[in-house]
């Protein structure tokens, strides 16, 4: 029987960026479910700040040389890769000069969200699908982590939800307590990514593009919300209960047997349907 493939999309992961939680639970989850004999690939942005030569980063050519495009400009994408040998596990990296090459992840020196994180984030998403597409490596489910990755169900479910390499694919989304400060992303942000990609109106839960909002939009398109902190924001909670989306609540970040099980759990739905 073919192993169960599980993608992960995330703005941060140990070693290599680590500014929250998230960074640890994307560097364990992904190894433990590919010691549970899964099949695993995990997507992250190559932000400037990570060393390339420290983590050995290099340019995989066959992937890149794509165009993204992103509020009508077509943006280069380049993806490099970095293997971790303690868990034999490959990262791939989304780099593009002008979006991640700063020295600042997502604020500037001044602590001020930088204007273009909503035109970095659909770069990122966008991106994200299209390299997979490029491995010909087709998901049984999407794992999203972080705001950063909050358009990619909305891309799933609309975009690509007749290509072959998705459309089978589970959305999962993990809900954290993210330090979003008030910062927003603005209307703008569902705007463009409908600009030539999505109906408008299948975007209206992304809204304002505040922290709240972004996440009430990825969570209208996802089919399991993974609650991993116990403070999240009562509206995002509320929402989830008055649209019926299906939560899992593990016991704990390493409870990974109730992780294995779920991922199972949607492969085999689709097998005995």
């Amino acid at each position: 029987m073919a192993k169960t493939k599980i993608l992960f999309i995330t703005h941060e992961m140990s070693p290599f960026l680590e500014l929250s939680k998230i960074s640890e639970i994307t560097r364990q989850l992904p190894h433990a479910m590919q010691e549970k004999g899964f099949e695993i690939r995990i997507l992250m942005p190559r932000f400037g700040n990570i060393n390339e030569r420290r983590n050995r980063l290099h340019e995989v050519i066959r992937l890149s040389g794509m165009n993204i495009v992103v509020d009508n400009n077509d943006n280069p994408l380049i993806i490099k890769v970095a293997s971790l040998p303690a868990a034999r596990m490959q990262v791939y990296f989304l780099d593009n000069e002008e979006y991640f090459q700063r020295k600042k992840v997502f604020r500037d020196e001044q602590g001020k969200g930088f204007a273009d994180n909503n035109e970095r984030s659909l770069f990122f998403c966008k991106g994200a699908l299209e390299t997979v597409k490029k491995l010909g490596w087709s998901p049984d489910v999407v794992h999203c982590h972080g705001w950063f990755t909050a358009m990619v169900p909305a891309y799933l479910k609309t975009v690509y939800q007749d290509d072959p390499t998705f459309k089978d694919s589970k959305v999962f989304f993990s809900l954290y307590n993210e330090d979003f400060g008030n910062d927003s992303l603005g209307t703008k942000y569902a705007e463009m990514a409908a600009q030539t990609d999505i109906d408008a109106e299948k975007l209206k839960d992304y809204a304002s593009g505040s922290y709240v909002d972004i996440y009430k939009g990825a969570l209208s398109f996802t089919d399991v919300a993974v609650k991993t902190d116990a403070d999240i924001n009562p509206e995002i909670l509320a929402y989830i209960q008055e649209n019926n989306i299906r939560t899992f609540e593990p016991s704990s970040d390493e409870d990974y047997e109730a992780f294995s099980e779920l991922y199972d759990e949607f492969v085999n739905e689709e097998v005995s349907a």
